[in-house]
């Protein structure tokens, strides 16, 4: 395991090279972030549809326990996910390696492709292939999707504060893993927390609620309702309570 300072330094040579990617490699890597994302949701309901109500904990915690596989591809065979380049990002934005606009350009490339990626596995793998148009799936995807819409501005917003601060921390761990396997409990445990807390992940909800929509039980008005506090959410817990505070932690004093 490398030391904090190590891993500091590992984030902000990540962060760089994120930057450093060509386009192309951006939109690829996004959309397969996107995806890989969805499919560990997609998991999550399969996995979980057909449990009683009266063991929410239960489905909490099987549904928390495949999902973070997504993660796990992402960061060990490649992908670019928006919320951990929240933190990776904002570590060189931190050490000035990076400006505000790179930060933010890179944001809005990495997410417009993951959205791209959810939409897909949302319509082609869930719809059109069924995994989430047959019963229970589809009453289990919409009820999922309404827990998500139904939060306030502000509880959306604390909501995915506490999410990529877990998702942070993920990312985070993952470099610091010296190891295949390090790499995948790092990733495994803090991701598995925030699915069965219930915290919220903009880009996960750009899976669940379309395919919820895709089956008649949402619509993109509640969507974008959601994703602008729960995505603002996410910028404050990756960029703030991760690289924000482990930078001014472990950064080197000149």
């Amino acid at each position: 395991m490398f030391t904090p300072e190590e891993i500091l330094e590992k984030s902000i040579n990540a962060g760089v090279g994120k930057l450093k990617k060509a386009l192309i490699a951006k939109m690829i890597l996004g959309f397969i972030g996107g995806a890989m994302i969805s499919i560990g949701f997609l998991a999550y309901v399969r996995v979980t549809a057909s449990i009683p109500k009266d063991l929410a904990s239960v489905k909490s915690l099987v549904g928390g326990t495949v999902f973070p596989i997504g993660l796990i591809i992402i960061l060990l065979a490649g992908g670019e996910l928006a919320t951990g380049n929240m933190m990776a990002v904002g570590a060189s934005f931190l050490s000035k390696k990076a400006s505000i606009l790179d930060y933010v350009k890179n944001l809005l490339i990495i997410t417009l492709f993951n959205f791209i990626g959810a939409i897909f596995v949302a319509y082609f793998f869930g719809h059109v292939v069924g995994l989430t148009h047959a019963e229970p799936f589809r009453q289990a995807v919409i009820a999922v999707a309404a827990s998500k819409t139904s939060a306030g501005f502000w509880s959306a917003f604390i909501s995915g504060i506490g999410c990529n601060w877990l998702v942070g921390l993920a990312v985070w761990l993952s470099f610091g893993a010296k190891d295949g396997a390090g790499k995948i409990l790092g990733i495994w445990f803090p991701i598995m927390i925030f699915v069965a807390v219930g915290f919220q992940h903009s880009i996960a909800n750009c899976f669940i609620i379309p395919a919820a929509i895709f089956e008649g039980g949402s619509t993109w008005g509640l969507f974008l309702q959601n994703f602008v506090p729960v995505y603002l959410g996410n910028i404050i817990g990756g960029l703030v309570f991760v690289a924000g505070f482990y930078y001014l932690s472990y950064k080197k004093v000149k």
